[in-house]
């Protein structure tokens, strides 16, 4: 039986909701992404918290395989999948692998998708900032692409509900809700190197996504490259 948490966003990629977490006392939601690859073998990117029912669900909709988080600030929960599932493979930029050195990562992410996702991924290293960077994924056939920070698109109903009133006027600040989903203001101001970041949302643009999922926020069902258009206006 599906967990009340989890939406399936087409054939084979599904994604599951998780609990909310504090980050700079703002609370943020948590979410992943789980791909069921060809073999059957999984793909989790950006693993939330592994309740006991999730992990029922996983065990029955297949073996994770790959464990993978998209940035240095995705990784609260890594070591309890890898502990759930220890042949899984663990995946991430180099920033990432630096902050974990108690895990064990297979090489950095960095310009081109490991073979052993049986060709069902692009993706591209968003950076041009000395403090963060991130890989942004594309789900081939069904025209996803997939995002951490870069974007954050959170409704009214849910700041309303979780975040304080200050907090709310910051969120519409910095563009982080919906109809904008921009990346926050101390995200976007240390990429010093517009040209750079420039290149990757070029490369991120020319995916043409059908459909975006971020970490953060409603996710677009639809209209995909316009919505990134807008939200990557910034770079």
């Amino acid at each position: 039986m599906t967990p009340a948490n989890v939406t399936l966003v087409d054939d084979n990629i599904w994604i599951v909701e998780g609990g909310i977490v504090p980050f700079f006392s703002c609370p943020y939601p948590t979410r992943s992404v789980v791909v069921r690859l060809p073999s059957g073998e999984l793909w989790i990117w950006s693993p939330i918290e592994l309740s006991d029912e999730l992990k029922q669900w996983i065990t029955q909709l297949g073996r994770p395989a790959h464990l993978v988080s998209p940035n240095k600030i995705h990784h609260l929960f890594l070591q309890d999948w890898k502990e759930a599932w220890p042949v899984a493979r663990l995946w991430g930029p180099q920033s990432t692998i630096d902050k974990r050195t108690d895990l064990g990562f297979e090489a950095a992410l960095d310009t081109e998708a490991p073979t052993v996702w049986e060709d069902q991924f692009d993706l591209v290293r968003f950076h041009g900032s000395p403090a963060m960077d991130e890989v942004v994924f594309l789900h081939r056939p069904t025209s996803t692409a997939i995002l951490a920070d870069l974007s954050e698109h959170f409704s009214e109903d849910f700041l309303a509900r979780h975040w304080k009133p200050w907090q709310r006027v910051i969120a519409r600040l910095w563009g982080i809700v919906e109809g904008k989903g921009y990346a926050p203001l101390e995200w976007r101001l240390p990429f010093f190197n517009r040209a750079t970041a420039r290149k990757c949302k070029g490369r991120i643009l020319a995916w043409k996504p059908d459909r975006v999922v971020m970490a953060h926020g409603e996710w677009v069902r639809e209209n995909g490259t316009a919505f990134l258009k807008k939200s990557l206006s910034w770079v």
